[in-house]
């Protein structure tokens, strides 16, 4: 039998269903509320992730999907690039349509230097992310920085595009400011 592009495309897709289908498990069969269907997946690039359907607008995980809580820096520098400078207006006007927030912002630092010139550096990271958001009209109540130097590797390693990970300041949502 020879199939052709349209019927193997549309046996790939029936595929797909049925095997997703049969990952499905259901944890509490006794459950009274049934949950909405997902979306299905029509394969476009705005098509949602699946299990994030229904993120709620405002939630930690909207944040975190939709506006990215990694502002990464290159070696030894705590300056904002171009790229740095556009996450951080998108945590901004995020921060600005939902005001009951705060945020911690952690510094990292991977690069040359001692234990006490990383630790430097990564309060440095996580002041300018502090400012620059100041700067976008984040109210300085809502946050503080704190620098950890290498202490949190998100990776260890030693090639260039593996440290850069570890270059950031990461902005974590809290419903209350750290005890001191």
């Amino acid at each position: 039998m020879i199939a052709t592009n349209g019927s193997l495309s549309r046996f790939a897709c029936m595929a797909a269903i049925l095997l997703s289908l049969s990952a499905c498990t259901t944890s509490n069969l006794t459950a009274s509320v049934e949950e909405p269907p997902a979306t299905p997946m029509t394969g476009e690039t705005n098509d949602p992730a699946p299990g994030f359907e229904n993120v709620s607008a405002g939630s930690e995980e909207d944040f975190i999907l939709n506006v990215g809580r990694r502002t990464y820096f290159t070696q030894d520098s705590a300056a904002l690039d171009s790229v740095a400078k556009a996450t951080l207006d998108n945590q901004a006007a995020w921060l600005a349509r939902n005001p009951t927030w705060l945020i911690k912002l952690q510094g990292f630092a991977d690069d040359s230097g001692s234990p006490a010139a990383m630790q430097s550096l990564s309060q440095k990271r996580a002041d300018a992310a502090m400012a620059y958001l100041v700067s976008k009209g984040v109210d300085p109540k809502r946050m503080w920085a704190k620098g950890y130097g290498n202490d949190r590797e998100v990776r260890d390693c030693t090639d260039r595009s593996c440290k850069v990970q570890n270059r950031r300041v990461v902005t974590n949502l809290r419903t209350t400011p750290d005890a001191v």
